[in-house]
C-alpha cells in the first residue's frame, strides 16, 4: 500500500464491527436488491391492473438493470470531485421521485421510464458505499466490511419478497412504491445528518470530461483492476443468470410448488450470507487472492457439473439445487475480496474505479440474464451452460487480475 492509501485508512473505523458509517453503507447498498425484490410478487397484480401480459411488466425489470448498469459510470467522477456526499443527494432525491412516479404511473410505458429513472437514483449508493469504504480502510480491512455488506445483499432477497407481499396484500402494488420513496428519504436524512465526508481533498479529481475519460482509459489499462472486478463481474452474472432463469427450471421442468421456491431462494441466500462471515474470518490471516482463488473453483466446478448433468440429462432436482447452492454460496466469499483487491490500489479515484467496478459487473449481469432468456429452449440447458462459463470466466478474470498485481512494484 502507497503512502497516501495509508493516509486514508482510519483505523478507528477498523475495529467496530458495524460502525455507523458501514450501517449507512449497508442501507445505501440495500437500495438496488430491495427495488429488485420487494416488487417480484406483485407482477400478476400489476399486469392486472395495467392490463397488460406479464411479459409487458417483466420489461420494468430489465429497465431497472438497464438503469443499474449504466448510471454508476456517472456518479463516480463526481464523487471524486464533489466528495462523496452530493452524489447521495442528487441520486437519493431522483429515487425518490421516481419511485413516486412508479407509485402513480398509469400505463406499463411510464412505470418502465419511472423505473429507469429509480434505477439511474439509486445506483448512487452502489458506488459511493465502495468509495467509502475505500477511503476509509486499507484492502484487508476493506474484505472484511464488504463481508459485511453481503448481509445485506444476502437478507435482500430473504426479506424483501416477504414485506412486498404483505404490502400488496394489505394495500396494493402502489404501496410498494410509495415505501420505496420513504426508505430513500429516511437514509438521505441519514447520509445529512451522521454521515461524514470520507473523501480527502488531497485527492480531489477534476472533472473535465478529458480527465474523466482519461481516468477511465487508465483503469482498463490495469490489469488488477479490470481483472479482479470482471472476476466479481463473472461471478454476479452467474447468479443473475440464476434469477433468470432458476423459476422455470425448478417450478415448470420440476414441479416445485411456487409457493416453495422462495424457500430454495431464501436457502442459497443463507449460504451466501454464511459464507460471508466465514470470508471475514478468513481473511484476517490469509492473504485476499488465495482467499479468491480457493473460492472461485467452487462455482467453477459446480457449474460444470451443472452443465454436463443438463447435457446428459441427469440433472435431477437435487443435482441441481445442489449446483445452485455452492454457486451462490461461494459469492460470499469472491465478491468482497475481488472487490477490495480491483479497489487496492486506487485510492486516489476511488469513485471512478467503483463506478466502472460496478458498470462493468451489472453489464455482465444483464446479459448473463439475457442470453438464459434468449435461448430458453424449454430444458436446464441454457441456465447450466450459462452458470458454467460464468464460473470458468470468473477463475480466468482472476488469474489476469493476479498476474497484474504481481507485475506492481512493492511500494
Amino acid at each position: 500500500m502507497t503512502a497516501p492509501d495509508r493516509a486514508a485508512t482510519h483505523a478507528p473505523d477498523a475495529s467496530p464491527r458495524f460502525p455507523l458509517w458501514l450501517l449507512i453503507c449497508a442501507s445505501l447498498t440495500a437500495l438496488a436488491p430491495l427495488s429488485i425484490d420487494m416488487y417480484l410478487p406483485s407482477f400478476p397484480a400489476l399486469a392486472a391492473d395495467l392490463r397488460v401480459d406479464i411479459s409487458r411488466v417483466q420489461l420494468t425489470l430489465g429497465a431497472f438493470l438497464v438503469g443499474l448498469a449504466i448510471g454508476q459510470a456517472f456518479y463516480g467522477p463526481i464523487s471524486d470531485r464533489f466528495g462523496r456526499k452530493p452524489p447521495l443527494y442528487i441520486g437519493l432525491l431522483l429515487y425518490a421521485a421516481a419511485a413516486a412516479g412508479c407509485a402513480l404511473a398509469g400505463s406499463v410505458e411510464s412505470l418502465m421510464w419511472w423505473r429507469f429513472l429509480e434505477a439511474l437514483g439509486g445506483c448512487a449508493g452502489i458506488v459511493v458505499s465502495r468509495a467509502v469504504i475505500r477511503d476509509r480502510l486499507e484492502a484487508r480491512e476493506s474484505a472484511r466490511a464488504f463481508s459485511s455488506l453481503m448481509l445485506v445483499m444476502g437478507l435482500a432477497p430473504i426479506l424483501a419478497p416477504i414485506i412486498g407481499g404483505v404490502l400488496l396484500a394489505a394495500f396494493g402494488w402502489r404501496s410498494i412504491f410509495w415505501v420505496h420513496c420513504g426508505a430513500a428519504l429516511l437514509i438521505l436524512l441519514l447520509v445529512h445528518r451522521r454521515m461524514e465526508e470520507s473523501l480527502d481533498p488531497r485527492r480531489v479529481q477534476p472533472l473535465h470530461p478529458v480527465s474523466v475519460l482519461r481516468s477511465y482509459g487508465e483503469l482498463l489499462r490495469a490489469r488488477e483492476f479490470v481483472g479482479y472486478s470482471l472476476a466479481a463481474g463473472c461471478s454476479q452474472a452467474g447468479m443473475f443468470a440464476y434469477i433468470a432463469g432458476s423459476p422455470f427450471v425448478l417450478i415448470e421442468l420440476h414441479g416445485i410448488d411456487p409457493s416453495y421456491y422462495g424457500f430454495v431462494f431464501g436457502a442459497n441466500a443463507f449460504g451466501l450470507i454464511f459464507m460471508a462471515q466465514v470470508n471475514a474470518r478468513l481473511v484476517r490471516a490469509r492473504p485476499l487472492d488465495s482467499v479468491l482463488r480457493a473460492a472461485l473453483f467452487a462455482p467453477c466446478l459446480a457449474g460444470a457439473v451443472l452443465a454436463v448433468a443438463a447435457l446428459t440429462g441427469t440433472a435431477t432436482l437435487p443435482v441441481l439445487l445442489a449446483c445452485f447452492f455452492v454457486c451462490l454460496s461461494g459469492m460470499g466469499c469472491i465478491l468482497p475480496n475481488a472487490s477490495a483487491l480491483a479497489l487496492a490500489h486506487q485510492g486516489h479515484r476511488a469513485g471512478t474505479a467503483s463506478a466502472l467496478m460496478g458498470t462493468l459487473q451489472f453489464s455482465l449481469g444483464t446479459l448473463a440474464g439475457a442470453a438464459v432468456s434468449f435461448w430458453h429452449d424449454g430444458t436446464a440447458l441454457p441456465l447450466a451452460v450459462v452458470m458454467a462459463v460464468c464460473g470458468a470466466a470468473a477463475v480466468l478474470m482472476r488469474w489476469y487480475g493476479h498476474a497484474g498485481l504481481a507485475r506492481r512494484p512493492a511500494t
